[in-house]
């Protein structure tokens, strides 16, 4: 089959071994796969991944051991669990220590022309949300962790450091806790949908230090992360959101004297992603920088940098 993998080098390969689908999975043809700043730092050694990318996916059932799930349109949780051993048991799955992760850890992912997932990691796709907007559910989903997290309150002051693919799902979630929200970014000429949404929108240098209550840094890059600390106030709430290669410094003895609340945050829940996405409170379409097909993967990978979501088309 065709599939979009990494192996030391990025390469489509027209000849990849079909998927063994094992008992408790389903197989699953995607229809639209989303490449997310997490497959580009996989192909700059992030995680050392080997195999098959991508883990935003719409995608239909073929074949499933559960005969309800077949033909059904879904998207997925990227963390399969074995659901059996004492974090999973007490609610935490998505920190599994034997689980493997979809186009990220030891699982092969959805860019390609089928792929498996456990049956238990599936959510069936309201009718009336699109294929363009189901597609972002993961990352929609990654963004309501923080308020699953941690409470923001309505007179909270909060920043989102990072106006790109993450960020803009988290802006979009976070307006709607009615809290005084500021993106802070490079590209304004993406700003028009959340100035719309009643965020404010500024790049750095229009900032001073120490103004906020939380800061989110979701900017994929170890610079992101300083400029969230230095505008986080003391006894304020810093959420890193970023997953990338490379090191990052950070002073952590005045993490200490300031007092600040350091919170990793990363997978989501899917249900309230996709009754978002339902309710059209979360908008998408804009959002899309371009399609192409699978066998145009290369060019898409070699474009994605510095768009917001180039989407695969399968």
């Amino acid at each position: 089959m065709r599939a979009i993998v990494f192996d030391n080098q990025l390469q489509f390969r027209a000849d990849y071994p079909e998927p063994q689908r094992q008992p408790g999975e389903a197989l699953i043809r995607p229809h639209l796969v989303g490449i997310c700043n997490t497959d580009l730092e996989i192909t700059r050694g992030y995680m050392n991944f080997r195999g098959v990318l991508g883990h935003e996916f719409v995608g239909t059932v073929i074949e499933s051991d559960n005969p309800a799930w077949i033909g059904q349109r879904v998207v997925g949780e990227i963390n399969a669990a074995c659901r059996r051993c004492p974090t999973c048991l007490r609610g935490d799955e998505s920190h599994c220590p034997q689980r493997t992760t979809l186009g990220i850890d030891r699982r092969d992912g959805a860019m390609a022309d089928l792929f498996t997932l456990p049956e238990s990691c599936l959510h069936a796709v309201p009718t009336t949300v699109s294929d363009e907007a189901a597609v972002f559910t993961e990352p929609l989903a990654a963004a309501l962790e923080i308020v699953q997290q941690s409470h923001i309150h309505p007179t909270d002051r909060v920043a989102v450091v990072g106006d790109g693919k993450l960020g803009a799902m988290i802006a979009q979630v976070l307006r709607l806790t009615g809290c005084d929200l500021t993106l802070v970014g490079r590209h304004p000429e993406r700003w028009e949908l959340y100035r719309r949404q009643g965020v404010t929108c500024v790049t750095v240098s229009e900032l001073t230090a120490n103004q906020f209550d939380i800061v989110i840094d979701c900017t994929g890059n170890p610079a992101g992360l300083a400029t969230a600390r230095q505008l986080v106030r003391p006894r304020g709430r810093l959420v890193l959101k970023s997953t990338f290669a490379a090191e990052a410094r950070l002073n952590l003895s005045m993490l200490v004297v300031d007092e600040i609340q350091l919170i990793g945050s990363r997978c989501g829940p899917f249900a309230p992603a996709l009754r978002l996405l339902e309710r059209g409170l979360i908008e998408t379409e804009s959002l899309i920088s371009a399609r192409y097909p699978l066998d145009a993967g290369m060019h898409a990978f070699a474009v994605a940098p510095g768009q917001l979501k180039v989407l695969l088309c399968v």
